[in-house]
């Protein structure tokens, strides 16, 4: 298989540059949120138009920018996008001897704070946009009054971190590193059977195969352990849980469940998982922001 078909070309540059787009202008820092860890943060100011209120995004487990770049391309010139990867993934830059205890949920959540405070954001004024992990992450955050928000839209969050049978075995295992572009292919081939939706699996398999290995076998350990709480009455702002019945591999039934915990929580139904991340998009988040 050629590179440009399995994912897999320019792996390198999937983690650093700061991608331009007419209408902004962009920044990209590595932020320092925990002893020896730093994070990539990507920043777009809009130019000419008055920005709303700042968006912060969290994108999910071990994503890649180059998946959200159809609709961050158009959103950048109208709001200012703070645009956090979270340190499981291959940007983050770590310089001392990593355990599954520092990809824990609450390791997670404390960056983000060290984020808003390194630029000085007040959480309460932020729209937050977020997926899958980082949707996890934000409900957490949120409930136990960690962060907060002007609003929040929660793409595909996960109640828990649900592996096959043979892919907890070989989690909890201490693998060797020649083994990891295996379990790689094989975690390919089970995401390209579970998800029916093109672009999505086109995006899965990309970001799978531009990983570092040992980031997120130790991220995966610590996942696999955590589940959302079942009281989520902490949250007490305005919310969005976004999903798509095609969505197989986070599924709808786990969505709705999340929606009747936290109160007062929108639903959000588009018609692909793809679809919301694209700049189409941006009418259902301006009408839930209430900007149209």
């Amino acid at each position: 298989m050629a590179a440009e078909e399995d994912g897999s070309s320019n792996m390198d540059s999937d983690w650093s540059g700061a991608p331009s787009f007419l209408g902004s202008e962009v920044s990209e820092e590595w932020v320092p949120v925990d002893e020896g860890v730093k994070l990539r943060v990507i920043t777009w100011k809009p130019t000419s138009s008055k920005s709303a209120s700042t968006v912060v995004f969290v994108a999910g487990w071990g994503s890649l920018f180059e998946g959200w770049r159809p609709l961050i391309s158009e959103w950048s010139s109208e709001r200012t996008i703070v645009y956090i990867e979270t340190r499981e993934k291959k940007s983050s830059k770590i310089s001392k001897k990593i355990s599954e205890s520092d990809f824990s949920v609450d390791k997670l959540s404390s960056d983000l704070v060290a984020v808003l405070r390194f630029y000085e954001l007040e959480s309460t004024q932020i729209d937050w946009y977020s997926s899958s992990l980082g949707s996890t992450i934000l409900i957490d955050s949120f409930n136990c009054g960690r962060l907060s928000g002007r609003s929040s839209i929660l793409l595909a969050p996960n109640s828990e971190f649900k592996f096959p049978f043979w892919a907890k075995a070989l989690i909890v295992l201490p693998l060797p590193r020649f083994m990891y572009p295996i379990i790689v292919r094989l975690a390919v081939w089970a995401v390209e059977r579970k998800v029916k939706e093109e672009g999505q699996r086109i995006r899965y398999r990309r970001a799978l195969l531009s990983q570092d290995l040992q980031k997120m076998h130790l991220s995966a350990r610590s996942l696999m352990k955590y589940s959302l709480p079942d009281n989520l009455d902490g949250i007490s702002f305005p919310c969005a849980v976004m999903t798509a019945s095609s969505d197989k591999l986070h599924g709808m039934d786990r969505a709705m469940d999340i929606i009747d915990r936290i109160p007062n929580c929108k639903f959000i139904e588009v018609p692909s998982n793809q679809y919301a991340h694209e700049a189409d998009v941006i009418k259902e988040i301006h009408h839930f922001q209430l900007l149209e």
